[in-house]
């Protein structure tokens, strides 16, 4: 992609600019929101790992999540936002491995499910995939929401939105109100801060 803009537009679209149209367009295509995306984010000469590294694992706790989000700026409620994008997405079994095994807090039915193509001991299968919203892994909406009010939430850290702490009434909220989320995620989204 950056090859084809440079050809039209030289030393003008960053990297960053183009990844930030591509998010905004590939939402909107998937039945989600559009937002204006504002342009002129410079790209780094030199990776910065560290800041990838410092995402938070799938098996973190609502505690943890919290701490991740607030060392970034983020609020509780840019959590629960920000964590609709699992509305798409796969995820490999050894993400969610252990929650469907061992958590008390994930539906009977759903975690079998999830274990026909996730094996219990770690190996060839760690690789397998599974949707990360059940209902509409193709779709950006709410049902992500919705199933974690189910105990159908894949990761374990998904499910810690809704598990009984302060994060269940904007999970509440966004499963029922698709207007509130979308406005909520534009708000984070527009690019203002520098933030996807």
């Amino acid at each position: 992609m950056k090859e084809a803009v440079e050809a039209i537009c030289p030393g003008v679209v960053s990297c960053s600019d183009i990844l930030a149209i591509s998010a905004r367009d590939a939402v909107t295509m998937l039945g989600g929101p559009s937002w204006i995306v504002k342009l002129g984010r410079k790209d780094s000469r030199t990776p910065h790992f560290s800041l990838t590294a410092d995402r938070p694992s799938p098996h973190a706790n609502l505690t943890l999540l919290m701490a991740k989000f607030s060392g970034k700026g983020f609020s509780v409620t840019d959590l629960v936002a920000l964590s609709g994008a699992h509305s798409i997405g796969l995820a490999k079994c050894s993400s969610f491995r252990d929650h469907v095994y061992d958590d008390s807090n994930v539906d009977p039915a759903f975690a079998k499910d999830r274990q026909s193509s996730c094996p219990i001991a770690p190996g060839p299968g760690d690789d397998n995939l599974a949707p990360l919203d059940l209902q509409s892994p193709t779709k950006f909406g709410v049902d992500y929401y919705v199933n974690l009010i189910a105990k159908k939430g894949l990761l374990h850290s998904d499910q810690e939105l809704y598990n009984g702490g302060l994060t269940d009434i904007l999970v509440e909220t966004y499963s029922r109100n698709r207007t509130r989320f979308y406005v909520r995620r534009l708000r984070r989204g527009d690019g203002e801060d520098g933030r996807p």
